[in-house]
């Protein structure tokens, strides 16, 4: 079998306490690199162990590794900055709005200084016994479509697309280096894009000089100069997600503004869509999706302990099965089961273990296997 899995998960597993107790230690001096890393180690054999236990085919790292999800990614690369000022912030049902997070800006010229998520696959590929090792890496438009203009320094790069092949070549860099360690499942986690199907956002977007669709056209391309020295045996999926951090989010609104454009432009094998609220709209978008990929409904919520019904994944199927033929279908929670990589979070192991179950019971009785 190859990705996308009848039952697939996006990346992230919820830090064991000892890792987070560990990682402070660590940031307060406290814990030697060794050591914590030794802790990182075992941690990640142990959730890896979890994923083919629960029955998985596609297996990650947990991105223990990370301060958060995109933070592998900056991490990894010199040149930038953070600015805490954005056009698109966190709010839930209960407080409202939580304010912007901070976004990275380019201050100096872009240079990957060691690599972004190869080591993380070449120590998972040597843990790992039946599954596919799969790795996930920040969206190249996650790094400007915040910010706009103000993702660079000006005087860095006074002309945005010199800012673009920079960050494009970095991509290209590491996906040569984990197409020669032998990495055939790679996804790309994209908030931006999702983000500008939000009318509010979309409007912020208007206000600082910019175009949304045209914004859309240039993530496209630059995403698809991004990986574009890819080799064939390398699956490429792209999740979509408009933010989850403890259960809260950024944008609103369905794929309908950018569908058509990104389903058919992007040189992507499957989408890993968001589609556990109303939020994300109706199944409608998918109509534009190309015969030559599949689609993953993230149907399964990540922001809640409660557990969803067999019955009513099955009908949410058969609803995006009008649009989209179900066997290139496939089923996953809506975001990484770590919404922030830190405590506070929404769900446990426990809840997470019996989302999977639940997942493959559906898939099961839809496809005959998982």
């Amino acid at each position: 079998m190859t990705p996308p899995f009848r039952v697939e998960h996006i990346g992230s597993f919820i830090r064991p306490d000892r890792l987070l107790e560990a990682a402070r230690a660590n940031r307060k001096g406290e814990m030697s690199d060794e050591d914590f890393h030794t802790v990182q180690d075992a941690c990640i054999e142990e959730v890896v162990a979890f994923q083919e236990s629960a029955g998985l085919q596609s297996v990650t790292d947990g991105e223990f590794r990370r301060r958060s999800w995109s933070a592998g990614f900056i991490d990894a690369v010199s040149g930038f900055g953070l600015r805490e000022e954005g056009v698109a912030g966190f709010k839930d049902e209960k407080i409202g709005d939580w304010g912007v997070a901070s976004s990275p800006y380019a201050k100096e010229k872009l240079r990957r200084n060691k690599p972004i998520v190869l080591d993380d696959f070449n120590y998972i590929k040597s843990k790992v016994t039946t599954a596919t090792p799969k790795v996930t890496v920040a969206s190249p438009p996650v790094m400007h479509f915040f910010l706009g203009p103000r993702a660079v320094d000006d005087q860095v790069y006074p002309d945005i697309e010199e800012y673009y092949t920079d960050l494009a070549a970095i991509y290209q860099q590491e996906i040569d280096g984990l197409a020669a360690a032998g990495c055939t499942y790679f996804q790309l986690d994209e908030t931006a894009l999702p983000c500008n199907c939000d009318d509010g956002v979309r409007q912020g977007v208007s206000d600082r000089g910019e175009d949304p669709d045209g914004l859309t056209d240039r993530y496209v391309s630059l995403i698809n100069d991004a990986i574009s020295t890819r080799p064939d045996n390398m699956f490429v999926g792209m999740h979509m997600c408009r933010g989850n951090l403890k259960g809260a989010w950024m944008a609103e609104g369905g794929y309908e503004p950018i569908a058509e454009q990104v389903f058919n432009g992007l040189n992507i094998d499957a989408f890993f869509l968001e589609y556990d609220s109303p939020r994300a709209g109706d199944f409608e978008p998918l109509r534009h999706m190309p015969a030559d990929k599949s689609v993953v409904l993230g149907l399964v919520s990540t922001k809640t302990t409660e557990l969803e019904t067999a019955d009513e994944l099955k009908r949410r199927i058969e609803e995006a099965a009008k649009f989209v033929p179900v066997e290139r279908l496939a089923l996953s929670p809506q975001c990484g089961f770590s919404s922030g990589g830190g405590s506070g979070q929404v769900i446990d192991p426990d809840a997470t273990r019996r989302k999977i179950d639940l997942m493959h019971q559906v898939a099961a009785d839809v496809w005959g296997s998982a």
